[in-house]
């Protein structure tokens, strides 16, 4: 007979994830009670559960996007804004949707209408953005005029914004609610966990995809 951890009794059964989302690791957290998603650089996550969607942003920008007729909602992460050159090489555009904003928004909002979302009823927030590194030019002005001017472009309602700055940020979102905290993260030994952001920089530098931006 095998034994269950504390955390397995304690957490309630739950529906899987929605098509397409299937390899994301989701787990439940006693502390707030409810099941947790890490989305890391160069990934999104679209759910109409009661369950919570984090991550962590140093230069990059998250863009938290909610239907609140339907309590369905999507978070993503992405590095760059968009890319400069071509647009219609089959090789370049398999590896932009890790990398790209203009992908990243495009892809989370159709899974969101997918999923049964209206466009009409979309509210969005937007996070991160921060200089946290001072060799590296300014990626994240960068991104935070790329995503001001997608959502003006695409007429979606934003309605929270915690841009800029030079520290990073921990975001909380849940995607049924549309509820979302931040935190800024301003303890020498917290800027470890934009580690994995700045590794992600560093080999999109020595990787280009065609017209990609230049970042040292």
């Amino acid at each position: 007979m095998s034994l269950l951890s504390i955390s397995e009794l304690s957490a309630p059964a739950t529906a899987v994830a929605l098509p397409g989302f299937e390899h994301v690791r989701r787990f439940w957290d006693p502390v707030l009670s409810c099941m947790t998603i890490k989305v890391l650089p160069g990934e999104f996550y679209v759910s109409r559960q009661d369950e919570m969607v984090s991550t962590v942003l140093g230069s990059c920008v998250s863009a938290c996007i909610h239907d609140a007729r339907r309590g369905i909602g999507g978070m993503n992460h992405f590095m760059l804004p968009e890319p400069l050159g071509e647009r219609d090489d089959w090789s370049s555009t398999v590896g932009r949707a890790a990398r790209y904003g203009s992908d990243a928004m495009e892809q989370m909002i159709n899974e969101i209408l997918r999923a049964g979302g209206q466009r009409a009823d979309l509210r969005v927030k937007i996070f991160g953005g921060g200089r946290v590194l001072a060799q590296m030019t300014d990626v994240g002005k960068r991104n935070i005029e790329f995503v001001q001017r997608y959502i003006a472009a695409e007429k979606l309602n934003l309605c929270a914004s915690d841009l800029g700055d030079v520290y990073p940020r921990q975001v909380q979102f849940f995607p049924q609610s549309g509820r979302a905290r931040v935190r800024q993260l301003r303890r020498h030994d917290d800027l470890a966990l934009v580690v994995g952001e700045t590794t992600y920089l560093k080999r999109l530098a020595k990787d280009p995809i065609k017209g990609e931006v230049e970042l040292f």
